[in-house]
């Protein structure tokens, strides 16, 4: 695993949780940086992306809500989670997403839980 991902948590409905990715300098710098997430006996789904130059996309679901950022200098991605909802909670995976020839690599997956 080379990409470190923070710890998550419990929060209730409404509440905010930001989590926060570590990766390796030559991946982060060439790579588009992301997270997606996956419910209990459901596929991971993309969540948010951002670019090597800052260009961000989200999912529908979380439009408005969150907001994905990096810091280049420390060679992290952040995702802010505001106004989360029940169905919201899943393990949440950082992911890389070389621009070159390359697998994708994964953060160990931290886990969400929005109460209700």
């Amino acid at each position: 695993v080379q990409l470190q991902a923070s710890r998550g948590g419990l929060v209730q409905a409404g509440g905010s949780l930001r989590l926060s990715c570590a990766a390796p300098r030559n991946i982060f710098s060439t790579s588009v940086m992301g997270w997606y997430r996956q419910g209990p006996g459901k596929q991971r789904n993309f969540v948010a992306k951002i670019t090597t130059e800052g260009a961000t996309n989200y999912a529908a679901s979380v439009t408005g809500r969150f907001t994905i950022s990096k810091d280049n200098a420390k060679n992290m991605v952040y995702l802010q989670m505001n106004s989360l909802k029940p169905e919201d909670t899943s393990v949440y995976y950082c992911n890389a997403d070389p621009i070159g020839p390359g697998g994708d690599s994964w953060g160990q997956g931290t886990q969400v839980t929005v109460s209700s």
